[in-house]
Protein backbone atom coordinates (compact mmCIF):
# COMPACT_ATOMS: atom_id res chain seq x y z
CA UNK A 1 0.00 0.00 0.00
CA UNK A 2 1.60 3.43 -0.79
CA UNK A 3 1.50 5.70 2.07
CA UNK A 4 1.24 9.22 1.14
CA UNK A 5 2.38 12.38 4.07
CA UNK A 6 -0.80 15.34 3.80
CA UNK A 7 2.75 17.62 2.50
CA UNK A 8 3.32 14.76 -0.13
CA UNK A 9 0.01 14.99 -1.40
CA UNK A 10 0.47 18.45 -1.13
CA UNK A 11 3.27 19.12 -3.43
CA UNK A 12 1.87 16.35 -5.98
CA UNK A 13 -1.50 19.11 -6.15
CA UNK A 14 0.54 21.85 -6.48
CA UNK A 15 2.51 20.36 -9.52
CA UNK A 16 0.39 18.11 -11.31
CA UNK A 17 -0.18 18.39 -14.77
CA UNK A 18 -3.53 18.30 -16.37
CA UNK A 19 -4.68 16.75 -19.92
CA UNK A 20 -7.86 18.05 -21.18
CA UNK A 21 -7.22 17.17 -24.45
CA UNK A 22 -9.12 13.84 -26.38
CA UNK A 23 -6.42 11.33 -26.96
CA UNK A 24 -7.33 9.70 -30.63
CA UNK A 25 -4.50 7.76 -32.50
CA UNK A 26 -1.91 8.11 -30.32
CA UNK A 27 -1.83 11.85 -29.39
CA UNK A 28 -3.81 14.39 -27.70
CA UNK A 29 -5.79 16.97 -29.58
CA UNK A 30 -8.54 19.44 -29.18
CA UNK A 31 -12.38 18.50 -29.66
CA UNK A 32 -12.88 19.58 -33.86
CA UNK A 33 -15.44 21.94 -32.72
CA UNK A 34 -13.17 23.55 -30.54
CA UNK A 35 -16.04 22.63 -27.78
CA UNK A 36 -14.86 22.24 -24.29
CA UNK A 37 -16.70 21.47 -21.32
CA UNK A 38 -15.61 22.45 -17.36
CA UNK A 39 -14.62 19.72 -14.53
CA UNK A 40 -14.96 20.50 -11.43
CA UNK A 41 -13.66 19.84 -8.18
CA UNK A 42 -16.38 18.32 -5.69
CA UNK A 43 -14.48 19.29 -2.31
CA UNK A 44 -14.17 23.06 -3.84
CA UNK A 45 -16.68 23.82 -5.92
CA UNK A 46 -13.61 25.28 -8.12
CA UNK A 47 -12.73 25.56 -11.32
CA UNK A 48 -10.52 22.87 -12.45
CA UNK A 49 -9.86 22.48 -16.41
CA UNK A 50 -11.78 22.91 -19.60
CA UNK A 51 -12.27 19.83 -20.88
CA UNK A 52 -12.28 19.34 -24.86
CA UNK A 53 -16.24 17.71 -25.41
CA UNK A 54 -15.95 15.30 -28.66
CA UNK A 55 -18.81 15.28 -30.73
CA UNK A 56 -19.89 13.24 -34.27
CA UNK A 57 -16.61 14.13 -35.79
CA UNK A 58 -14.41 13.44 -33.03
CA UNK A 59 -16.14 9.94 -32.82
CA UNK A 60 -15.81 9.21 -36.03
CA UNK A 61 -12.09 9.87 -36.87
CA UNK A 62 -11.31 7.15 -33.62
CA UNK A 63 -13.65 4.41 -34.84
CA UNK A 64 -11.57 5.41 -38.11
CA UNK A 65 -8.21 5.14 -36.33
CA UNK A 66 -9.52 2.21 -34.17
CA UNK A 67 -10.69 -0.35 -37.37
CA UNK A 68 -7.31 0.57 -38.91
CA UNK A 69 -5.33 -0.50 -36.42
CA UNK A 70 -7.75 -3.42 -35.56
CA UNK A 71 -7.41 -4.59 -39.55
CA UNK A 72 -3.60 -4.36 -39.89
CA UNK A 73 -3.54 -6.56 -37.31
CA UNK A 74 -0.60 -4.82 -34.86
CA UNK A 75 -2.54 -5.77 -32.04
CA UNK A 76 -5.49 -7.32 -33.32
CA UNK A 77 -3.27 -10.46 -34.55
CA UNK A 78 -0.03 -10.02 -32.08
CA UNK A 79 0.99 -13.04 -30.75
CA UNK A 80 -0.99 -13.09 -27.07
CA UNK A 81 2.74 -13.22 -25.94
CA UNK A 82 3.55 -9.86 -27.44
CA UNK A 83 -0.02 -8.64 -26.00
CA UNK A 84 0.96 -10.00 -22.35
CA UNK A 85 4.17 -8.18 -22.56
CA UNK A 86 3.04 -4.71 -23.01
CA UNK A 87 -0.02 -4.58 -20.32
CA UNK A 88 2.91 -6.00 -17.71
CA UNK A 89 4.29 -2.90 -18.82
CA UNK A 90 1.59 -0.64 -18.53
CA UNK A 91 0.87 -2.54 -14.95
CA UNK A 92 4.66 -0.86 -14.01
CA UNK A 93 3.52 2.20 -15.55
CA UNK A 94 0.64 2.50 -13.57
CA UNK A 95 2.07 1.56 -10.40
CA UNK A 96 4.51 4.04 -10.64
CA UNK A 97 2.25 6.66 -11.09
CA UNK A 98 -0.28 5.44 -8.94
CA UNK A 99 0.51 8.59 -6.53
CA UNK A 100 -0.19 11.11 -9.25
CA UNK A 101 -2.75 9.72 -10.94
CA UNK A 102 -4.82 8.88 -6.92
CA UNK A 103 -4.04 12.71 -6.71
CA UNK A 104 -5.72 13.68 -9.96
CA UNK A 105 -8.68 11.26 -9.08
CA UNK A 106 -9.33 12.68 -5.88
CA UNK A 107 -9.25 16.23 -7.30
CA UNK A 108 -11.65 15.38 -10.17
CA UNK A 109 -14.66 13.37 -8.33
CA UNK A 110 -13.85 13.87 -4.33
CA UNK A 111 -13.05 10.71 -3.97
CA UNK A 112 -10.79 10.17 -0.84
CA UNK A 113 -7.06 10.07 -1.64
CA UNK A 114 -6.81 6.95 0.71
CA UNK A 115 -9.33 5.19 -1.15
CA UNK A 116 -7.62 6.42 -4.66
CA UNK A 117 -4.44 5.07 -3.68
CA UNK A 118 -6.32 1.68 -3.09
CA UNK A 119 -7.90 1.58 -6.31
CA UNK A 120 -5.01 2.74 -9.02
CA UNK A 121 -1.80 1.56 -6.40
CA UNK A 122 -3.41 -1.94 -5.97
CA UNK A 123 -6.75 -2.91 -7.22
CA UNK A 124 -5.63 -1.44 -10.97
CA UNK A 125 -2.20 -2.42 -11.43
CA UNK A 126 -3.21 -6.07 -9.95
CA UNK A 127 -6.11 -6.04 -12.92
CA UNK A 128 -3.50 -5.82 -15.61
CA UNK A 129 -1.17 -8.21 -14.15
CA UNK A 130 -3.81 -10.72 -14.19
CA UNK A 131 -5.38 -10.11 -17.99
CA UNK A 132 -1.85 -9.85 -18.73
CA UNK A 133 -1.22 -13.38 -17.91
CA UNK A 134 -4.40 -14.64 -19.09
CA UNK A 135 -3.54 -13.52 -22.43
CA UNK A 136 -1.77 -16.46 -22.92
CA UNK A 137 -3.74 -18.85 -21.24
CA UNK A 138 -6.88 -18.54 -22.91
CA UNK A 139 -7.89 -21.63 -25.15
CA UNK A 140 -10.36 -22.78 -27.70
CA UNK A 141 -11.44 -26.06 -27.95
CA UNK A 142 -11.73 -29.24 -30.53
CA UNK A 143 -14.75 -30.69 -31.10
CA UNK A 144 -15.24 -34.42 -31.01
CA UNK A 145 -15.89 -36.00 -34.92
CA UNK A 146 -15.25 -38.71 -37.08
CA UNK A 147 -11.94 -39.30 -38.54
CA UNK A 148 -13.34 -37.40 -41.79
CA UNK A 149 -13.96 -34.42 -40.39
CA UNK A 150 -11.92 -31.64 -37.66
CA UNK A 151 -13.68 -29.81 -35.72
CA UNK A 152 -11.71 -26.31 -34.00
CA UNK A 153 -13.71 -24.19 -31.83
CA UNK A 154 -11.86 -20.53 -31.94
CA UNK A 155 -12.21 -17.65 -30.34
CA UNK A 156 -11.14 -14.56 -31.79
CA UNK A 157 -11.36 -10.48 -30.81
CA UNK A 158 -14.61 -8.87 -31.89
CA UNK A 159 -13.38 -5.83 -33.57
CA UNK A 160 -13.80 -2.10 -32.21
CA UNK A 161 -14.98 -2.01 -28.86
CA UNK A 162 -16.11 1.82 -26.75
CA UNK A 163 -16.59 1.99 -23.35
CA UNK A 164 -18.96 4.38 -21.74
CA UNK A 165 -17.45 4.66 -17.66
CA UNK A 166 -18.99 6.06 -14.67
CA UNK A 167 -17.82 8.96 -12.23
CA UNK A 168 -17.57 6.99 -9.07
CA UNK A 169 -14.66 4.94 -10.12
CA UNK A 170 -13.10 6.48 -12.81
CA UNK A 171 -9.62 4.97 -13.17
CA UNK A 172 -10.25 1.57 -11.86
CA UNK A 173 -13.82 0.96 -14.10
CA UNK A 174 -11.80 2.49 -17.02
CA UNK A 175 -8.98 -0.64 -16.06
CA UNK A 176 -11.27 -3.19 -15.99
CA UNK A 177 -12.24 -3.10 -19.74
CA UNK A 178 -8.93 -1.95 -20.90
CA UNK A 179 -7.71 -4.84 -19.28
CA UNK A 180 -9.64 -6.89 -20.69
CA UNK A 181 -10.34 -5.33 -24.07
CA UNK A 182 -6.81 -5.46 -24.97
CA UNK A 183 -6.10 -8.84 -23.43
CA UNK A 184 -8.26 -10.14 -25.88
CA UNK A 185 -7.26 -7.75 -29.24
CA UNK A 186 -9.98 -5.76 -29.75
CA UNK A 187 -8.80 -1.66 -30.42
CA UNK A 188 -11.05 0.15 -27.87
CA UNK A 189 -12.63 4.25 -27.32
CA UNK A 190 -13.43 5.21 -23.80
CA UNK A 191 -15.37 7.56 -23.21
CA UNK A 192 -15.28 9.32 -19.10
CA UNK A 193 -17.88 10.50 -17.37
CA UNK A 194 -18.37 14.22 -17.79
CA UNK A 195 -18.01 15.31 -14.69
CA UNK A 196 -14.47 12.97 -13.89
CA UNK A 197 -12.90 12.66 -17.20
CA UNK A 198 -9.03 13.76 -15.98
CA UNK A 199 -6.91 10.19 -15.06
CA UNK A 200 -9.21 8.53 -18.08
CA UNK A 201 -7.83 11.07 -20.31
CA UNK A 202 -4.20 10.47 -19.09
CA UNK A 203 -4.70 6.56 -19.48
CA UNK A 204 -4.37 6.27 -23.04
CA UNK A 205 -1.40 8.16 -23.22
CA UNK A 206 0.02 5.95 -20.52
CA UNK A 207 -1.25 2.85 -22.96
CA UNK A 208 0.65 4.31 -25.22
CA UNK A 209 4.19 4.51 -23.99
CA UNK A 210 3.80 1.12 -22.39
CA UNK A 211 3.86 0.03 -26.05
CA UNK A 212 -0.29 -0.17 -27.48
CA UNK A 213 -0.03 0.61 -30.70
CA UNK A 214 -1.50 4.42 -32.27
CA UNK A 215 -5.21 4.33 -32.95
CA UNK A 216 -6.23 1.10 -30.77
CA UNK A 217 -7.32 2.80 -27.55
CA UNK A 218 -8.63 6.34 -27.41
CA UNK A 219 -9.76 8.66 -25.12
CA UNK A 220 -13.15 11.06 -26.45
CA UNK A 221 -14.39 13.45 -23.12
CA UNK A 222 -17.40 14.76 -23.74
CA UNK A 223 -21.19 14.39 -22.30
CA UNK A 224 -23.48 11.46 -22.65
CA UNK A 225 -26.25 13.16 -24.57
CA UNK A 226 -23.31 13.94 -27.50
CA UNK A 227 -20.43 11.59 -27.25
CA UNK A 228 -21.93 8.75 -25.70
CA UNK A 229 -24.81 8.41 -28.12
CA UNK A 230 -22.88 8.76 -30.99
CA UNK A 231 -20.63 5.94 -29.87
CA UNK A 232 -23.96 3.78 -29.12
CA UNK A 233 -25.68 4.90 -32.96
CA UNK A 234 -21.46 4.39 -34.22
CA UNK A 235 -22.60 1.70 -37.23
CA UNK A 236 -18.85 0.60 -37.21
CA UNK A 237 -18.42 -0.41 -33.67
CA UNK A 238 -18.58 -3.95 -32.82
CA UNK A 239 -19.18 -3.68 -28.83
CA UNK A 240 -20.09 -1.30 -26.23
CA UNK A 241 -20.06 -2.12 -22.58
CA UNK A 242 -21.45 0.52 -20.34
CA UNK A 243 -21.30 1.01 -16.32
CA UNK A 244 -24.10 3.22 -15.35
CA UNK A 245 -27.32 4.34 -13.92
CA UNK A 246 -30.37 1.94 -15.30
CA UNK A 247 -31.90 4.24 -17.55
CA UNK A 248 -28.94 5.12 -19.15
CA UNK A 249 -28.26 1.71 -19.61
CA UNK A 250 -31.40 1.57 -21.73
CA UNK A 251 -30.76 4.07 -23.90
CA UNK A 252 -27.83 1.74 -25.24
CA UNK A 253 -30.03 -1.30 -26.09
CA UNK A 254 -31.97 1.29 -28.04
CA UNK A 255 -28.77 2.87 -29.73
CA UNK A 256 -27.85 -0.72 -30.67
CA UNK A 257 -31.19 -1.95 -32.30
CA UNK A 258 -31.55 1.87 -33.95
CA UNK A 259 -28.01 0.78 -35.83
CA UNK A 260 -26.21 -2.11 -36.10
CA UNK A 261 -27.24 -4.43 -33.33
CA UNK A 262 -23.98 -4.02 -31.62
CA UNK A 263 -23.50 -5.94 -28.50
CA UNK A 264 -24.30 -4.21 -25.63
CA UNK A 265 -22.40 -5.18 -22.10
CA UNK A 266 -24.51 -3.44 -19.16
CA UNK A 267 -23.39 -3.12 -15.53
CA UNK A 268 -25.75 -0.83 -13.91
CA UNK A 269 -27.38 0.23 -10.66
CA UNK A 270 -28.65 -1.80 -7.60
CA UNK A 271 -30.81 -1.49 -4.41
CA UNK A 272 -28.57 -4.32 -2.76
CA UNK A 273 -29.72 -6.06 0.81
CA UNK A 274 -27.58 -6.00 4.43
CA UNK A 275 -29.23 -8.81 5.44
CA UNK A 276 -28.97 -9.45 9.95
CA UNK A 277 -30.15 -12.75 10.63
CA UNK A 278 -31.18 -13.68 14.49
CA UNK A 279 -28.13 -15.58 15.23
CA UNK A 280 -25.68 -13.08 14.21
CA UNK A 281 -23.20 -12.05 16.38
CA UNK A 282 -23.66 -7.91 16.50
CA UNK A 283 -20.08 -7.63 17.13
CA UNK A 284 -17.75 -4.52 15.87
CA UNK A 285 -16.68 -7.02 13.00
CA UNK A 286 -20.14 -7.01 11.64
CA UNK A 287 -20.73 -3.07 12.44
CA UNK A 288 -17.80 -2.23 10.32
CA UNK A 289 -18.69 -4.07 7.31
CA UNK A 290 -22.22 -2.66 7.42
CA UNK A 291 -20.94 0.94 8.20
CA UNK A 292 -18.65 0.01 4.89
CA UNK A 293 -21.42 -1.15 2.48
CA UNK A 294 -23.34 1.77 2.56
CA UNK A 295 -21.15 4.94 3.32
CA UNK A 296 -17.85 3.41 1.25
CA UNK A 297 -17.15 6.27 -1.55
CA UNK A 298 -19.99 8.38 -0.20
CA UNK A 299 -22.20 6.00 -0.58
CA UNK A 300 -21.79 6.56 -4.48
CA UNK A 301 -21.32 3.06 -5.49
CA UNK A 302 -24.00 0.33 -7.41
CA UNK A 303 -23.74 -2.15 -4.92
CA UNK A 304 -23.74 0.03 -1.44
CA UNK A 305 -26.38 -1.98 0.99
CA UNK A 306 -27.85 0.66 2.08
CA UNK A 307 -31.28 -1.32 2.71
CA UNK A 308 -30.17 -3.44 5.68
CA UNK A 309 -33.04 -5.88 6.82
CA UNK A 310 -32.34 -6.88 10.71
CA UNK A 311 -34.05 -9.18 12.27
CA UNK A 312 -36.39 -7.19 15.03
CA UNK A 313 -35.23 -8.84 18.37
CA UNK A 314 -31.46 -7.26 17.16
CA UNK A 315 -32.30 -3.90 15.83
CA UNK A 316 -32.49 -1.37 18.85
CA UNK A 317 -28.89 -3.49 19.42
CA UNK A 318 -27.75 -2.98 15.97
CA UNK A 319 -28.96 0.57 15.15
CA UNK A 320 -27.41 2.14 18.43
CA UNK A 321 -24.34 0.58 17.53
CA UNK A 322 -24.36 1.75 13.72
CA UNK A 323 -25.43 4.95 14.62
CA UNK A 324 -22.32 5.43 16.87
CA UNK A 325 -19.93 3.93 13.90
CA UNK A 326 -21.85 7.09 11.38
CA UNK A 327 -21.37 9.59 13.71
CA UNK A 328 -17.00 8.91 14.50
CA UNK A 329 -16.77 8.95 10.41
CA UNK A 330 -14.29 11.34 9.42
CA UNK A 331 -15.83 13.62 6.65
CA UNK A 332 -13.77 16.17 4.90
CA UNK A 333 -11.13 17.18 2.66
CA UNK A 334 -10.63 14.47 0.05
CA UNK A 335 -6.46 15.35 -0.05
CA UNK A 336 -6.51 14.89 3.48
CA UNK A 337 -5.08 11.33 4.20
CA UNK A 338 -6.80 10.39 7.75
CA UNK A 339 -10.39 11.99 5.45
CA UNK A 340 -12.78 8.62 5.61
CA UNK A 341 -15.99 10.25 3.66
CA UNK A 342 -15.30 12.50 0.39
CA UNK A 343 -17.29 14.83 -1.64
CA UNK A 344 -20.50 14.03 -3.29
CA UNK A 345 -19.74 13.99 -7.16
CA UNK A 346 -21.48 17.59 -7.58
CA UNK A 347 -24.00 19.62 -6.24
CA UNK A 348 -27.12 18.40 -8.42
CA UNK A 349 -25.84 15.08 -6.67
CA UNK A 350 -25.69 16.47 -3.26
CA UNK A 351 -29.08 17.67 -3.71
CA UNK A 352 -30.77 14.69 -5.40
CA UNK A 353 -29.35 12.90 -2.07
CA UNK A 354 -30.69 15.32 0.16
CA UNK A 355 -34.33 14.48 -1.33
CA UNK A 356 -33.61 11.58 -0.66
CA UNK A 357 -33.34 12.00 2.84
CA UNK A 358 -35.97 14.52 3.31
CA UNK A 359 -38.28 11.97 1.54
CA UNK A 360 -37.46 9.33 3.97
CA UNK A 361 -38.66 11.73 7.22
CA UNK A 362 -41.60 12.62 5.02
CA UNK A 363 -43.05 9.07 4.64
CA UNK A 364 -42.09 7.96 8.57
CA UNK A 365 -38.60 6.67 8.80
CA UNK A 366 -36.77 7.94 12.03
CA UNK A 367 -33.66 10.01 11.43
CA UNK A 368 -31.27 8.91 14.16
CA UNK A 369 -27.73 10.14 12.85
CA UNK A 370 -26.56 12.83 9.92
CA UNK A 371 -28.66 14.08 7.63
CA UNK A 372 -27.24 17.61 6.90
CA UNK A 373 -24.70 18.70 4.66
CA UNK A 374 -21.95 20.66 5.93
CA UNK A 375 -21.22 24.38 6.05
CA UNK A 376 -17.83 24.35 3.88
CA UNK A 377 -17.41 25.03 0.26
CA UNK A 378 -18.01 21.57 -1.81
CA UNK A 379 -20.37 18.76 -1.86
CA UNK A 380 -20.18 17.48 1.24
CA UNK A 381 -23.35 15.53 3.09
CA UNK A 382 -23.14 13.65 6.94
CA UNK A 383 -23.09 10.05 7.36
CA UNK A 384 -27.23 9.34 7.63
CA UNK A 385 -28.68 6.68 9.70
CA UNK A 386 -32.40 6.19 9.20
CA UNK A 387 -34.36 3.81 11.63
CA UNK A 388 -37.58 1.68 11.07
CA UNK A 389 -38.12 1.45 7.40
CA UNK A 390 -40.55 0.12 5.68
CA UNK A 391 -40.74 -2.07 2.53
CA UNK A 392 -42.73 0.37 0.78
CA UNK A 393 -41.03 3.62 1.61
CA UNK A 394 -39.58 5.54 -1.40
CA UNK A 395 -35.69 5.15 0.11
CA UNK A 396 -36.52 1.55 0.24
CA UNK A 397 -37.13 1.03 -2.97
CA UNK A 398 -34.68 3.84 -5.01
CA UNK A 399 -30.91 3.46 -5.42
CA UNK A 400 -30.15 7.00 -3.51
CA UNK A 401 -26.41 7.12 -4.06
CA UNK A 402 -25.07 8.93 -1.18
CA UNK A 403 -24.33 8.01 2.68
CA UNK A 404 -27.38 6.92 3.73
CA UNK A 405 -27.80 3.85 5.53
CA UNK A 406 -31.66 2.41 6.64
CA UNK A 407 -32.40 -0.08 9.00
CA UNK A 408 -35.36 -2.49 8.27
CA UNK A 409 -36.64 -4.45 10.70
CA UNK A 410 -38.18 -7.96 9.98
CA UNK A 411 -39.76 -10.53 12.11
CA UNK A 412 -37.95 -14.03 10.78
CA UNK A 413 -35.85 -15.78 8.45
CA UNK A 414 -38.56 -15.64 5.59
CA UNK A 415 -39.31 -12.25 6.21
CA UNK A 416 -36.02 -11.08 5.42
CA UNK A 417 -35.42 -13.37 2.47
CA UNK A 418 -39.14 -11.92 0.86
CA UNK A 419 -38.11 -8.62 1.25
CA UNK A 420 -34.57 -8.69 0.14
CA UNK A 421 -36.06 -10.09 -3.42
CA UNK A 422 -38.79 -7.57 -3.29
CA UNK A 423 -36.70 -4.96 -5.47
CA UNK A 424 -35.88 -4.53 -9.29
CA UNK A 425 -32.58 -5.25 -8.88
CA UNK A 426 -30.23 -7.71 -8.51
CA UNK A 427 -26.70 -6.62 -8.46
CA UNK A 428 -25.48 -7.82 -4.82
CA UNK A 429 -26.59 -9.35 -1.34
CA UNK A 430 -24.69 -9.26 1.85
CA UNK A 431 -26.07 -12.05 4.65
CA UNK A 432 -24.87 -12.40 8.24
CA UNK A 433 -25.41 -15.52 10.24
CA UNK A 434 -23.54 -17.85 11.78
CA UNK A 435 -26.16 -21.05 10.68
CA UNK A 436 -24.07 -22.16 7.22
CA UNK A 437 -27.30 -24.03 6.01
CA UNK A 438 -29.28 -20.58 6.30
CA UNK A 439 -26.59 -18.70 4.71
CA UNK A 440 -26.01 -21.38 1.67
CA UNK A 441 -29.99 -21.15 1.34
CA UNK A 442 -30.45 -17.59 1.36
CA UNK A 443 -27.44 -17.23 -0.89
CA UNK A 444 -29.07 -19.83 -3.78
CA UNK A 445 -32.47 -17.89 -3.36
CA UNK A 446 -31.36 -14.13 -3.85
CA UNK A 447 -31.26 -13.13 -7.87
CA UNK A 448 -28.18 -11.26 -7.46
CA UNK A 449 -25.13 -11.40 -9.38
CA UNK A 450 -22.75 -11.15 -6.07
CA UNK A 451 -23.98 -12.49 -2.69
CA UNK A 452 -21.58 -12.07 0.13
CA UNK A 453 -21.48 -14.00 3.74
CA UNK A 454 -20.26 -12.69 7.10
CA UNK A 455 -18.51 -9.69 5.36
CA UNK A 456 -19.41 -7.47 2.76
CA UNK A 457 -17.25 -7.62 -0.13
CA UNK A 458 -17.67 -7.63 -4.13
CA UNK A 459 -15.06 -10.39 -4.15
CA UNK A 460 -11.98 -9.82 -6.52
CA UNK A 461 -10.08 -10.12 -9.42
CA UNK A 462 -10.77 -13.42 -10.03
CA UNK A 463 -14.82 -13.63 -9.76
CA UNK A 464 -17.35 -12.35 -11.97
CA UNK A 465 -19.13 -9.37 -11.39
CA UNK A 466 -22.57 -8.05 -12.78
CA UNK A 467 -26.21 -7.94 -12.22
CA UNK A 468 -29.36 -9.80 -12.60
CA UNK A 469 -32.49 -8.26 -13.79
CA UNK A 470 -32.21 -4.41 -13.77
CA UNK A 471 -28.95 -4.15 -12.70
CA UNK A 472 -26.87 -5.23 -15.79
CA UNK A 473 -27.07 -7.80 -18.87
CA UNK A 474 -25.22 -11.41 -19.07
CA UNK A 475 -21.75 -9.66 -19.43
CA UNK A 476 -19.92 -9.25 -16.35
CA UNK A 477 -16.71 -7.68 -15.78
CA UNK A 478 -13.94 -8.99 -13.39
CA UNK A 479 -12.63 -13.08 -14.03
CA UNK A 480 -12.29 -14.92 -17.04
CA UNK A 481 -16.16 -13.93 -17.43
CA UNK A 482 -14.91 -10.56 -18.43
CA UNK A 483 -13.35 -11.72 -21.78
CA UNK A 484 -15.91 -12.79 -23.30
CA UNK A 485 -17.75 -9.08 -23.71
CA UNK A 486 -14.84 -9.07 -26.45
CA UNK A 487 -14.25 -12.25 -27.95
CA UNK A 488 -16.24 -13.58 -30.76
CA UNK A 489 -16.61 -17.36 -31.18
CA UNK A 490 -15.86 -19.50 -34.66
CA UNK A 491 -16.34 -23.15 -35.84
CA UNK A 492 -13.53 -24.16 -37.92
CA UNK A 493 -14.45 -27.51 -39.79
CA UNK A 494 -12.37 -29.34 -41.55
CA UNK A 495 -13.29 -31.48 -44.23
CA UNK A 496 -10.32 -34.45 -43.99
CA UNK A 497 -9.87 -37.04 -47.39
CA UNK A 498 -9.41 -40.61 -47.16
CA UNK A 499 -5.39 -41.51 -47.28
CA UNK A 500 -5.46 -45.23 -49.40
CA UNK A 501 -3.53 -47.61 -48.39
CA UNK A 502 -3.08 -46.15 -44.94
CA UNK A 503 -3.21 -48.02 -41.53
Amino acid sequence: MIDLSKADIAKISQNLKIRNQAFIDGDYCPAASGETFATINPATGEHLADVAHCGNEDVDRAVRAARRAFNEGAWSRAAPEHRKEVLLKLADLVAERASEIAVMESIDCGKTVSDALDEIGGEAVTCFKWYAELADKTFGKVATTGEDALGLIVREPAGVAAAVLPWNFPFLMAVWKVATALASGCSLILKPAEQSPLSTIYLSEVATEAGVPAGVIATLPGLGETTGEALGRHDDIDVISFTGSTEVGGYFMRYAGESNLKSVGLEMGGKSPFIVLDDADINDDLIEHAALSAFWNAGQNCSANMRQIVDAKRAEEYVDRVTARAKAYKIGDPLDPETEIGAMITGDQQNMVMGYIEKGQAEGARLVAGGSTLDVPGYFIQPTVFDGLTPEMTISREEIFGPVLGVLPVKSYEEALSVAVDTEYGLHATVFTRDIDRAIHMARRLPCGTVAVNGYTEGDIKTPFGGYKRSGSMARENGTEALDQYLQTKTIWITVGDMDGTA
